[in-house]
């Protein structure tokens, strides 16, 4: 791994299929650029990665690992940044475990996880893991607001060459469920940090006894700072989710629960736990005590909880009653109807930013454990958002399903910078211990907020800086010049946080005079309105909060070009640098699975590609470099090109790969930059490099198929071995000659 003091471009390594295939395009990326004076490093931000930064002093001198996160932290703070960010799992406790288990296996002396700390050895243990889980990359990388579109290429592309869409019927029972009541969007309360309050803020837990607990101290805030507290009732939620259970029942639909269980990771895994309790109510109210001795942990997910459960005395009689309960439950939406994984199964295993949009786009259909497609009842128990899914049902009820060859786009200006909003409220979320009231304290003694709550409620504090909403509204005030596209504010001024925004961005708007260009819709409509101007093949802006950013920019871009993994994401780093982001990772797991059977990666590297072009006239810009925006523009003619021939992965064996699709972005990278007439030095280089993979092409095509159809070592999952993972993803020696030579 290159280290070097001020790396001109940095490739971050991180997990699963996005890594995989890094192994076979990064050599080529960094041939090509080398040609325009350009260093490519990289910097390792994966699970495995993370974990064995946190644990220096368990690791040999041969072991040793950087810690690459924090570095990076630092280097997205400057102007000289710019960072291609491929998707990193956003690690779910079993991920965690999971990736423990392969290290310890591979002779790294790292520490379990401890699900239930008692020594002050073990605390120290989970802390440090417990900063590694969910959402722990990108708030530390974000030093900036997101701007994210389809790249025109791929939206004409998918006009042309339409995706599959299930059919609506205005009778589908498909409906979303949530709260309402009692959740965090309706107990939410928001203030404005004055200069006064501004400071170190704490977190105090009084019990009903009058014993005072502080939770969390020296919270440091600006002054103009939002700070947002709110909480969800156990008790409500427990309610609703038995509701929302019966409901599905008599509907005769499927129960599907859609949360974030890895961004979100204090939070919704607590809730997911409460749903696979509500699911299996009457197996815990008989053996509860029982499953706290056995370790038994639904926040895990029923996968877990199975595990555990069959190594009991009372295994056997235990798994029978699951079995009967059921049976006797509505049907569950599938992960995997072959393997039986249920939707409760994995907390990190459904995704509602992805699994969403796949019922949405299906048509409204979901898999049940028959093997069939069925209508499904999404249960999302906070109310924040699930209003832009309901909204979404309904609009295909009526209208019917998107007309991918003539709708129009929806583009992204997402604020996120500074860890804003809920994404950054993992160190200031807490499951109740006792009846009481929590406050928020300012530094000046003012109580901000408080929330009379009860023992098992999940409260938290999130906030949002000044500095960051306004570069947020510079960069939407940018992008709606550029473009002229109808652009909307996703705000709710009865929620809290929102009303609170609105307050802070209206006088912006105002002194720029730009206060009759942009709209401002509560998420319904703004929704409602989106899908009425793309239905008619119009473009619009959404201008949206961290959330909404991360749930809009995979639903639209699934419907309209059928993946997120081929957006353009490009995070303005407010201190002048830039970050290039290469796409969802959602799918991931199940790429890497298919690979490792089969030796076939369909992992398309197409958000990779857009994310070099963007970073290579980044960098032409920053440092008057006119050879890098020249690759640049040679590397969209090739995105082009790629498209129009149709030499995106397949999805089966026998079709084009990933591999493949990096050896014709060569080809094509290659042959835009010989044609252009900018640079006669590129010209002149790049056109042997043309002729020689031209030359080579049925060679290279027949050792690219070798081994498709085996199954394939990559040495691990979490921690792959460089050299097998080389073996597999560089398979002609053909090619590899003409990269490194």
């Amino acid at each position: 791994m290159s280290q070097d003091a001020a790396p001109d471009i940095i490739y971050t390594v991180t997990d699963e299929a996005p890594q995989l295939a890094a192994a076979s395009l990064l050599p080529i990326v960094r041939k090509f650029v080398s040609a325009a004076g350009i260093d490519v490093s990289t910097r390792d931000i994966s699970v495995a990665g993370r974990i064995l930064a946190t644990f220096p002093e368990r690791l040999t001198a041969e072991q040793a690992q950087s810690d690459d996160l924090a570095a990076l932290g630092q280097l997205v703070k400057t102007a000289q940044a710019n960072v291609i960010k491929l998707p990193n799992i956003s690690a779910s406790v079993p991920q965690l475990q999971a990736a423990i288990k392969e290290l310890q296996g591979q002779g790294y002396d790292v520490p379990d996880y401890p699900e239930a700390p008692s020594t002050d050895e073990e605390k120290d243990i989970r802390a440090r893991y417990d900063t590694i889980k969910g959402s722990a990359v990108n708030p530390v990388l974000r030093e900036g607001n997101s701007d994210r579109r389809a790249p025109a290429a791929v939206k004409a592309y998918a006009k042309d060459n339409p995706h599959s869409m299930g059919a609506w019927s205005a009778d589908s029972k498909t409906k979303v469920s949530t709260m309402g009541a009692n959740d965090f969007r309706s107990n939410e309360k928001s203030v404005t940090l004055t200069a006064a309050q501004a400071g170190a803020l704490k977190i105090d837990h009084t019990a009903v006894d009058g014993a005072v607990t502080v939770l969390k101290d020296g919270i440091d805030m600006s002054e103009g700072a939002i700070v947002d507290a709110t909480y969800m009732s156990r008790a409500a939620l427990m309610d609703f989710l038995a509701q929302a259970i019966e409901d599905t029942k008599a509907d005769g639909t499927l129960f599907s629960l859609h949360m974030k269980a890895t961004m979100m990771k204090v939070s919704d895994p607590i809730i997911f736990g409460h749903a696979v309790r509500a699911y299996l109510k009457p197996v815990f109210d008989k053996y509860d005590a029982e499953f706290k001795v056995a370790g038994v942990n639904p926040n895990s997910g029923l996968g877990a909880m199975l595990d555990v459960i069959a190594g009991m005395e009372k295994g056997a009689e235990i798994q029978a009653e699951i079995d009967a309960v059921m049976a006797d439950r509505p049907p569950m939406y599938m992960v995997n109807s072959d393997k039986g994984i249920t939707n409760l199964h994995v907390p990190s295993d459904v995704i509602i930013d992805a699994s969403m949009p796949a019922v949405l786009r299906a048509g409204g259909k979901g898999w049940g454990p028959d093997g069939k497609e069925g209508d499904t009842n999404c249960v999302i128990p906070d109310s924040s958002y699930a209003p832009v899914y309901a909204e979404t049902v309904e609009f295909f009820k009526a209208n019917g399903a998107l007309d991918v060859t003539t709708a129009g786009t929806v583009q992204n200006i997402g604020l996120m910078a500074k860890k804003a909003e809920e994404y950054g409220s993992h160190p200031t979320t807490f499951e109740i211990p006792a009846d009481g009231t929590v406050k928020v304290i300012a530094a000046n003694g003012d109580v901000l907020t408080s929330h009379d709550v009860e023992t098992g409620d999940i409260w938290r504090m999130a906030s949002t800086r000044n500095e960051a909403v306004v570069n947020w509204v510079d960069l939407a005030i940018s992008r709606e010049t550029t473009t002229g596209y109808p652009s909307v504010f996703w705000l709710d001024d009865t929620r809290g946080h929102d009303a609170e925004l609105i307050k802070m961005i209206t006088p912006i708007l105002e002194a720029k005079g730009k206060s009759d260009t942009f709209q401002i819709m509560a998420p319904a409509a703004a929704t409602r309105h989106a899908l009425e101007v793309i239905t008619k093949g119009d473009n619009c802006i959404a201008i949206t909060g961290n959330v909404l950013r991360d749930y809009l920019t995979d639903l639209f871009p699934i419907l309209e070009v059928g993946t997120s993994a081929k957006m353009l994401s490009v995070v303005k780093l407010m201190n002048g640098g830039g970050m290039f982001e290469t796409g969802a990772g959602g799918s991931a797991p199940k790429h890497v699975q298919q690979l490792m059977e089969e030796n076939h990666l369909r992992w398309d590297s197409l958000g990779e590609f857009c994310a070099i072009a963007e970073s290579l006239r980044f960098f032409g810009e920053a440092h008057g470099n006119a050879k890098a925006a020249v690759m640049g523009d040679a590397a969209d003619a090739a995105i082009i090109k790629l498209l129009g021939e149709g030499k995106s992965p397949g999805r089966k064996v026998g079709q084009p790969d990933n591999r493949d699709s990096h050896f014709f972005f060569a080809l094509y990278w290659a042959e835009a930059l010989a044609a252009q007439t900018d640079d006669a030095d590129l010209a002149a280089t790049f056109a042997d490099m043309a002729g020689a993979l031209s030359g080579q092409a049925d060679t290279i095509a027949t050792e690219m198929m070798a081994g498709r159809g085996a199954a394939v070592d990559l040495g691990g999952y979490y921690n792959t071995d460089d050299a097998k993972v080389a073996a597999v993803m560089r398979p002609s020696l053909t090619l590899n000659a003409l990269i490194d030579g």
